[in-house]
């Protein structure tokens, strides 16, 4: 899930003010803030009669509420920052801050590159399960649902999490850096870090043992870009230029008319995988650089997962890592009603491929990579072992789910079930827990359908700037 100086609620502070600047200083400048089309109506439009002046007047009255009210929402958020910091004092408490006697040893100088780890292909006796794991979790790429079981894992062996402080990503879309992580010192070493960031090597190499296992996963970046457009669009200035009812299509007709490189949150629309692993988003796809940079990404990753073939890439992990089929067990989190967009078409799915040229050249490295890792693990182990994991998602979906499948999030009866929606919609589904469950199941049951907010909130972590922008979203309606 997640998000970083958008709307949804990585960068609350920054993302309230730039909208206050698109309000009160307006431009026309190209992927400026102020590229409000209400500021132009009845201009260059001859034909078109002039709106009354009774409507502009009440039309303007209408902006300049809307404007006062994001003021005092700036000044009260301004405040409540102010007397945070003087009255708060820096948490240790919580699983985030807890070392326990499963936890990993301290961390050694890191390594250039991470060491080689062999999976447990063939070799189960003397197995042992890993337990020191970095998520590069990307963006729209099931990786919410990746979360939820490295979350349930790391809390079922009293792992120690790095994890951010005060929200749920690492002051995204700034790089990492471990100073961002709660509670840190100077020589903390943890188990598990899987929360958003922008990628830097060295410094989230620095906070694990030079054993840990790199993991991250990808998603086709036709079918990425068309989620990160609806998910993230409405926050992206330059997207508003767009005037028609199917934005998305009008904008992959001629992108170069609308994209600003340098314009706010544009990263989300182009080359997002690119961009989250740390490299430059708008490269010229003929640079060297773009072959180098992919060649990197698999010499520091052990293994890279697909959205696609989910089933196939939780085992190849749990073969890696050597867990049990219960620790991969998972329900889909984060996902959006199937009615709230179409799917792209063959022709604008050619150009959303093209238009993420860097990222599909990325993918295209790693679902050939991907397929023949799963030829080495064997064809028929692979189909074998997906048809038990299915099984066992179909037999907790029974035991756990009310109704047996995701709902909209209207129908949520539980706030604590209850997923973060992006702004000005509630296309994220989510599920009801049934209410009689045996002891056995119970826990896990509700620790598989705990959305990423929620469970953040349950293993400790300091989220106060994720909830101060939800109160100010909710007062607002947004």
């Amino acid at each position: 899930m997640n998000i970083h100086t958008h709307w949804s609620m990585r960068e609350p502070a920054s993302t309230l003010l730039g909208v206050i600047g698109a309000f009160l200083f307006p431009s026309d400048r190209r992927g400026s803030l102020g590229s409000q089309t209400w500021l132009r109506q009845g201009e260059g439009r001859g034909s078109q009669p002039r709106p009354k002046v009774s409507e502009m007047l009440l039309q303007k009255k209408r902006w300049e509420s809307m404007a006062k009210g994001l003021v005092l929402g700036a000044l009260f958020t301004s405040f409540l920052l102010l007397l945070y910091s003087y009255a708060v004092p820096p948490l240790h408490t919580g699983l985030a801050s807890i070392r326990t006697s499963e936890g990993a040893a301290p961390c050694s100088p890191a390594p250039s590159e991470p060491e080689p780890v062999t999976s447990a292909n063939g070799s189960a006796q003397g197995c042992q399960p890993r337990r020191d794991i970095v998520f590069m979790k990307t963006h729209k790429t099931a990786s919410s649902t990746l979360l939820n079981i490295l979350f349930r894992f790391g809390q079922k062996h009293g792992l120690k999490f790095a994890f951010p402080n005060g929200r749920n990503d690492f002051d995204y879309p700034a790089f990492f850096a471990r100073s961002l992580v709660q509670d840190y010192r100077p020589g903390a070493c943890f188990n598990i870090i899987c929360n958003h960031m922008r990628f830097h090597y060295d410094e989230v190499r620095g906070l694990v043992p030079p054993n840990a296992t790199f993991i991250t996963v990808l998603r086709d970046p036709a079918r990425l870009f068309e989620s990160s457009f609806h998910y993230f669009g409405s926050v992206v200035p330059f997207t508003w230029k767009l005037s028609g009812q199917d934005k998305l299509a009008e904008f992959l007709q001629d992108p170069d008319r609308y994209y600003d490189p340098h314009g706010y949150n544009a990263h989300y629309l182009r080359n997002l995988l690119f961009f989250d692993l740390g490299y430059d988003s708008d490269l010229d796809p003929s640079s060297p650089q773009v072959q180098e940079h992919i060649l990197e990404v698999e010499r520091r990753f052990h293994l890279v997962l697909l959205q696609e073939y989910f089933d196939e890439s939780l085992v190849l992990l749990k073969d890696l890592l050597c867990w049990e089929l219960e620790d991969v067990l998972y329900f889909k989190l984060n996902a959006r009603r199937a009615s709230a967009v179409p799917r792209l078409s063959g022709e604008l799915y050619r150009r959303a491929t093209a238009w993420n040229e860097l990222d599909a050249r990325l993918y295209r490295h790693f679902n050939a990579s991907f397929w023949r890792k799963v030829e080495a693990f064997g064809r028929e182990r692979m189909a074998r072992e997906v048809a038990a994991l299915r099984r066992a998602n179909e037999r907790m979906r029974r035991i756990c789910i009310d109704g047996g499948d995701a709902v909209d999030a209207t129908a949520i009866q539980d706030a604590a079930m209850q997923p973060w929606q992006p702004l000005g919609a509630k296309s994220i589904m989510g599920y009801n827990l049934k209410k009689s469950i045996g002891r056995r199941h119970a826990q896990l049951c509700r620790r598989m359908l705990t959305p990423e907010i929620q469970y953040l909130t349950d293993l400790g972590v300091n989220l106060w700037v994720t909830k101060l922008w939800k109160v100010i979203r909710d007062f607002l309606q947004w």
